[in-house]
């Protein structure tokens, strides 16, 4: 199981919708607003908040109340009717003095209701937000490090770009859609980003970037190392085994997160 650091306080908080900017031709930023999120405790890098929003032809927003994780089992039992989408998504930038939060999507069309939700959402739709843990844990020797992430895993990987220390020395890897999709990045002078437009609809998401970093990508020799990847599990896992296995990385330098996993999608 990947490692997180836990929030040490979080309760369910609700907000509203108050603007959208449309990034790219594959990523779109929600900001939401509202006088609950001046009780959100920001963890920066890759915070993750479950975010709940509202079913087609819901017109409330209902919500657990636990400020635990018993909210799962509330949510369980709530009626199918009433009961809300929730999906996991990263922090992009919070703003406490407008208490504003940004997030970032990335769209695939309505196959998903996440998707759909973002590209269709106007202000004043409500949300909800439970504050989760961050997964990008450094380790403190290590003098380099591997950032890894498809699509569903760039705005992560670009909040701890964002926030990194000047002195980080790093191989960036940011697999997008389309060629379209590449952006200016805010990164420290030692961080070589490589983007990986796919360009081809009908490939899975996160193949061409594990293709890429096992063929291309060397260990530096002597170095310690820190390696974060995020996206497709398939990715995720695959690349924490070449590194363990073929490289002899030790396992707990290796934080692996899978958001997703293709084919198969949540309730």
């Amino acid at each position: 199981m990947p490692k997180l650091k836990a929030p040490t306080q979080r309760r369910m908080l609700r907000a509203a919708v108050s603007r959208t900017a449309r990034i790219s031709p594959s990523f779109v930023t929600l900001t939401v607003q509202g006088p609950d999120l001046a009780d959100f405790t920001p963890m920066g890098f890759d915070q993750g908040i479950r975010l709940f929003f509202r079913r087609d032809g819901q017109q409330e927003l209902a919500m657990p109340t636990a400020s635990h994780n018993g909210w799962l089992a509330q949510y369980l039992v709530m009626r199918p009717t009433a009961r809300p989408w929730v999906r996991n998504y990263t922090v992009r930038a919070f703003r406490p003095d407008e208490c504003e939060l940004d997030i970032e999507f990335a769209l695939h069309g309505d196959a998903g209701p996440a998707s759909a939700f973002a590209s269709r959402a106007r202000a004043g739709d409500p949300v909800g937000l439970f504050a989760e843990g961050v997964g990008y844990l450094p380790t403190p020797t290590a003098q380099s490090q591997l950032l890894v992430a498809d699509e569903s895993a760039v705005p992560a990987l670009l909040a701890i770009l964002e926030q990194a220390p000047g002195d980080l020395v790093a191989d960036a890897y940011l697999e997008v859609p389309a060629g379209e999709d590449i952006r200016a990045v805010t990164a420290p002078a030692g961080v070589t980003l490589h983007w990986l437009p796919r360009d081809d609809h009908s490939a899975i998401p996160g193949r061409l970037t594990l293709e890429t970093v096992t063929s291309s990508w060397k260990l530096p020799p002597g170095q310690r190392i820190y390696c974060w990847v995020a996206g497709e599990s398939s990715l995720a896992t695959g690349l924490r085994r070449y590194l363990v296995k073929g490289h002899g990385v030790t396992k707990t330098d290796v934080s692996f997160l899978g958001y997703w996993k293709h084919g198969k999608s949540s309730p």
